[in-house]
C-alpha cells in the first residue's frame, strides 16, 4: 500500500497534466475563433491580471531590480505587468502561428509581419555552408523559426518542451504544422543537432535561458551560465552566426530582425573561442532586451549565484544535453 501511495503521488503531476488536454485544447479552439487581435488582448489581460499573483512575480521583480539597479518602483512593476502582458499575447497566438507570418517582400503594403535583414536569410539558404542562429525570449518568440520555414531556409529548432504533458503535445503539433525541423533539448538530441550542421543545416536556438552545465557569461552586470552549444559547434565547423528577435509593434504586428553574422573571439589556435562568443551572443541579447524590455521574459531564473564555479575550480565541463566534450570537443 506504501509502495502504491508512493506511486501514485510521484506520478500525480504527469496524470493532471494528461487530465487538461481536453481544457487546454478548449481554450486552444476558443483563441482560434477570437481571432488573432482579440485573442491576444484577452490573453495579455488575463496574465496581467493573474501574473502579478504567482509565485514567478517576484522573480521577474528580483530580476528587473538586479538588471536596472536604482530604477524606480514604479518602472520595475511596469515592465513585470508589461512581461505578462507579452507572455499572455504569446501564449494566445500559438492558437494562429499558421496566419501570423504573412511577410512577403514583393507585397506593396506591410502585413501583419515585416522582416529586417531578409538578405541574411536569403544569404543563409543559399550559399551552401552550415549557419547557425540564436535568439531569445522576445515578443512571439517562434516568428523566426516559420520565417525561415516560409523561405525555404532548411532549419533545425531547439526548443525546450513545456513540463506540463498537455502543453507540451499541443505545442508540438503546432510547432510540426508551422516550422522546420525540430529538436528537443533533451539528453542525446545534440547528437542530431550536430547531424544537422555536418549535413550543411542550421540551427537556432534560444540562449536566454540558465544552462546547469553551462560556461559562464556576463548579463546585464551578473555573472550567470549560458549553454555553449551554438559556440562549440561554430568553433567545430567554423560557420557563420547569426542573431536574430522579435520586436512586439502596435497593432498585433511584428518585425522580425536578422543581424549580420557575428564577428566572434578566437584563441591563438585561430579558433572561435567558446566562452567569448557565448559572452558576445550574449551581449547582443542583452541589448535587445535594454531596448524592448517589457517583451522580455524575467520569470524565469537566469541568475544562479550558488550554480556559478567557485573561485580557483575550473569550471564544469559543459555537456550540450547530452554532447560530450569527445564529440564536439573545445580543441
Amino acid at each position: 500500500m506504501l509502495r502504491l501511495a508512493l506511486l501514485l503521488k510521484r506520478s500525480f503531476p504527469r496524470l493532471a497534466g494528461y487530465a487538461m488536454i481536453p481544457v487546454i485544447r478548449a481554450v486552444f479552439a476558443l483563441a482560434r475563433l477570437l481571432g488573432p487581435e482579440r485573442a491576444a488582448v484577452l490573453g495579455g489581460a488575463l496574465l496581467r491580471g493573474i501574473g502579478p499573483l504567482l509565485p514567478a512575480h517576484r522573480t521577474a521583480l528580483a530580476n528587473i531590480r538586479a538588471a536596472f539597479p536604482g530604477m524606480p518602483g514604479a518602472e520595475v512593476r511596469g515592465i513585470a505587468r508589461a512581461a505578462w502582458d507579452n507572455l499572455g499575447r504569446t501564449g494566445a497566438e500559438y492558437a494562429h502561428l499558421d496566419t501570423l507570418f504573412d511577410y512577403d517582400p514583393a507585397a506593396a503594403a506591410p502585413g501583419r509581419t515585416e522582416v529586417a535583414g531578409i538578405e541574411h536569410f536569403f544569404a543563409l539558404r543559399d550559399d551552401g555552408r552550415p549557419g547557425l542562429i540564436f535568439s531569445a525570449h522576445l515578443a512571439n518568440w517562434e516568428l523566426p523559426a516559420i520565417c525561415a520555414a516560409r523561405f525555404g531556409l532548411e532549419a533545425t529548432a531547439v526548443f525546450r518542451p513545456p513540463n506540463n504533458p498537455a502543453a507540451a503535445r499541443l505545442v508540438q503539433e503546432v510547432r510540426r504544422a508551422t516550422m522546420g525541423g525540430l529538436a528537443a533539448s533533451r539528453p542525446g538530441a545534440a547528437f542530431a543537432m550536430q547531424g544537422v550542421v555536418e549535413r550543411g543545416g542550421h540551427l537556432g536556438q534560444l540562449i536566454d535561458q540558465h544552462f546547469t552545465r553551462g560556461v559562464p557569461v556576463v548579463f546585464f552586470g551578473q555573472p550567470c551560465l549560458a549553454n555553449p552549444l551554438l559556440a562549440k559547434l561554430a568553433r567545430h565547423h567554423d560557420c557563420p552566426v547569426h542573431g536574430v528577435r522579435v520586436v512586439r509593434l502596435p497593432g498585433e504586428r511584428f518585425r522580425l530582425e536578422l543581424t549580420p553574422a557575428l564577428d566572434l573571439p578566437r584563441g591563438p589556435d585561430g579558433l572561435i573561442d567558446v566562452a567569448g562568443a557565448m559572452q558576445a551572443m550574449t551581449a547582443t541579447v542583452e541589448a535587445w532586451v535594454r531596448e524592448h524590455p517589457g517583451q522580455w521574459l524575467w520569470m524565469h531564473r537566469r541568475w544562479r549565484p550558488d550554480m556559478l564555479p567557485k573561485p580557483g575550480k575550473p569550471a564544469m565541463q559543459p555537456e550540450v544535453e547530452g554532447l560530450q566534450a569527445n564529440v564536439i570537443s573545445h580543441a
